[in-house]
């Protein structure tokens, strides 16, 4: 019963929370609230898949996947999360030109981790669903997922431009995260996908509401 009610909940609000900023602070200022209809798809759609494997579906998967691979074990996933994030910073630093400064990317990294993590702990401790191993009741959101895909979104953000294959192999890499996670029981596929979305939705939040931050901050200032 409560979970039910936690994803009535949590689809009423990635509903309200897709159509916010088109409904008001964009109305108010054009072009300080730039939202795409990329910016609300990936995000919403894979919200909404978490909610509909959550439960008999996700189980069902795990046990597929615990009986395929009984001994798999993998510390590769603690680490993966932050390199779409390292490799961004990373070609800031060596002189690449992205959307932003590397400044501006560092504020927009520290943000949007910030921000995602700060959702998905929330969420975890509302909500206190189980983990597939037993080890506690803290798995829906993914952490580490929503730190992936968090990540993968500034490489998109700043150098998908320049070349989709930043894109994919931030994306990519993010989605291994997703999956290692699973293979190491550690958390159900919808955990993951509601990681993603956290993490996707987060950054494309800070992207869009930068422009108004930095203008809001040079008036301050003033």
């Amino acid at each position: 019963m409560i979970v039910n009610f936690a994803k009535k909940r949590l689809c009423w609000l990635f509903f309200c929370f897709s159509f916010l900023p088109q409904t008001s602070s964009a109305q108010k200022d054009s072009t300080l609230w730039v939202v795409k209809s990329g910016d609300v798809i990936a995000p919403v759609s894979l919200g909404i898949a978490a909610l509909v494997v959550q439960g008999k579906i996700s189980r069902h998967l795990q046990e597929r996947v615990v009986s395929t691979y009984p001994n798999f074990h993998s510390k590769v996933d603690d680490y993966l999360p932050y390199v779409p994030g390292v490799v961004s910073l990373g070609l800031a630093s060596a002189g690449v030109k992205g959307r932003h400064s590397l400044g501006d990317q560092l504020i927009l990294a520290l943000l949007s981790n910030v921000a995602a993590q700060a959702a998905t702990q929330g969420m975890k401790r509302i909500i206190r669903y189980p983990r597939p191993n037993g080890e506690d009741y803290y798995s829906f959101p993914s952490g580490h997922s929503t730190t992936a895909f968090t990540n993968a979104t500034l490489l998109h953000e700043e150098y998908g431009g320049r070349s989709v294959l930043y894109s994919i192999g931030g994306y990519g890499t993010a989605t291994a995260v997703g999956t290692l996670r699973v293979l190491n029981n550690k958390h159900w596929v919808a955990d993951v996908l509601m990681g993603a979305a956290v993490g996707i939705g987060a950054t494309k939040v800070l992207y869009i509401s930068y422009p108004w931050l930095q203008r809001t901050v040079r008036k301050m200032k003033h």
